[in-house]
């Protein structure tokens, strides 16, 4: 059995009474479909979503000459996104429980495709503050948006798969973005636009018309979703509506207020908000440190930086599936964590420059492989539309580690001439989000027995 009996039907049970919902054949039959036609294009959606908030960071090698930016100003810039995004998080995950993701995705995503292309317009440190802003108000909600749209898709022991599968997009962004950026440098002076101003454009107007696609393409829940057979639906609606229902160790069927409130949420937030810390940094610093580190041209930085993304990409699914396998979602993201402690460490004390880049490269790569267990958490504390405001307070809180990544790391580097204080800071904040792992355990039982766990992913995986 896949899972067990319940006395609760759902309304498709009695349109079709015939309808196994235990059989381990259809649920592999409808979750293989999900994936099949869900994952592959939301992975194109968070591509350009992540490419879209961190091309600055390429755009920086010559949009800071160009306009006379200082490092804080860049990094207060780039950091500012999080706090309009930070603010409109949670608004905007209840609103798209409330209205369906296919209209709110696609709302999402055309306004921050115009303001991401918009950016080809600054010229001010103002104008560069409050584009950015204004993009991270257009983000607000995506990212928690689709975890809570996934939930609403697939069974909790295949969750860490599937969200390592959708956000590959992180690091796949960067593999992608940042040499396709290097290129985009290259149109210096053409049409008589800045090689940054066409990075910008370029890279916001595909955004605009996925939107679109979304509004016709995407279901709002498996009841809609016309490509399942009726067997699928059934199955999946039943699933969804059982897990919802039967109480789980450590799940709470709470009122979203209330999951505001609750202290794993908030130690969840806390944690995620040291690990994008240093994301963040990485993400916004990483190409002018490496250029400077080994003196390298944009094309080569590209380059480098894209290998390092594809390493990631590796990781983070071999951890989301390890992850799952054994049911143990703490203990991997807690060594995640350290890795990246273990990276920023080098990236400051290490004496030899390919060795700080080597180390720059376990910074990201650990928090890559972070990021699908530690997801898993939030929705083994609350379900429901609960999870909807528990997810998008974890993410808004934790973002905003985005604004102190990258801002304080500019502030640094004017100030010192070096980011090796700031890097050692971070390695210390890595490091006690990996302790905080381990207190968030006792605080959080996981959903489910290893045993049973590992039975149910090797009977009904996508």
């Amino acid at each position: 059995m896949v899972y067990a009996a319940s006395t609760s039907t759902s309304p498709l049970d009695a349109v079709y009474p015939h309808v196994d919902v235990d059989d381990p054949a259809l649920a592999a039959a409808a979750l293989r479909r999900a994936s099949v036609h869900l994952l592959p294009f939301l992975f194109v959606l968070y591509v350009f979503n992540y490419l879209d908030r961190a091309n600055v960071g390429i755009a920086a090698l010559q949009m800071n000459r160009d306009l006379g930016f200082s490092a804080g100003a860049y990094g207060l810039g780039a950091g500012i996104f999080f706090i309009g995004y930070a603010i409109f998080e949670v608004p905007s995950n209840l609103i798209l429980a409330r209205v369906g993701a296919r209209r709110w995705i696609a709302r999402i995503m055309v306004s921050w495709g115009l303001i991401a292309a918009a950016m080809m317009l600054v010229t001010t440190p103002l104008q560069f503050y409050v584009l950015r802003f204004l993009l991270g108000v257009a983000e607000a909600g995506f990212f928690p948006g689709i975890v809570y749209y996934l939930s609403e898709w697939f069974p909790t022991p295949q969750r860490a798969r599937v969200l390592s599968r959708f956000m590959i997009a992180i690091p796949l962004s960067s593999a992608i973005g940042n040499p396709l950026g290097a290129l985009l440098l290259r149109l210096d002076g053409r049409g008589h636009l800045a090689g940054w101003q066409w990075l910008f454009l370029l890279e916001g107007l595909p955004s605009i018309l996925l939107g679109l696609a979304v509004w016709h393409y995407l279901p709002d829940r498996p009841e809609s979703a016309r490509w399942l057979t009726p067997e699928e639906r059934v199955w999946l609606v039943a699933r969804r509506d059982r897990e919802e229902r039967a109480p789980k160790s450590g799940m709470t069927d709470i009122s979203a207020l209330r999951a505001l409130r609750h202290p794993g949420i908030w130690m969840s937030a806390l944690l995620y908000f040291l690990i994008l810390t240093t994301n963040y940094s990485y993400t916004f610093w990483a190409p002018t440190l490496i250029r400077d580190a080994l003196g390298a041209t944009a094309m080569a930085v590209g380059i480098m930086t894209g290998a390092i993304a594809f390493v990631a990409v590796g990781v983070m699914l071999a951890v989301g599936a390890l992850s799952d396998r054994s049911g143990e979602r703490f203990g991997y993201a807690a060594a995640c964590a350290l890795v990246s402690a273990l990276g920023c460490l080098g990236a400051a004390l290490l004496p030899s420059p390919l060795g700080r880049v080597i180390a720059l490269a376990a910074v990201f790569i650990g928090v890559a492989g972070f990021f699908a267990p530690f997801w898993c958490i939030p929705t083994a504390i609350v379900k429901g539309t609960a999870a909807a405001a528990g997810i998008a307070l974890v993410n808004s809180i934790g973002n905003l580690g985005g604004f102190a990544g990258s801002y304080v790391v500019g502030l640094l580097q004017d100030a010192t001439g070096s980011t090796r204080g700031a890097f050692v800071g971070l390695a210390g904040l890595a490091t006690f989000g990996a302790a905080l792992c381990v207190a968030l355990r006792r605080t959080v039982t996981q959903p489910a027995s290893r045993g049973r766990t590992a039975a149910v992913a090797r009977t009904s995986s996508p």
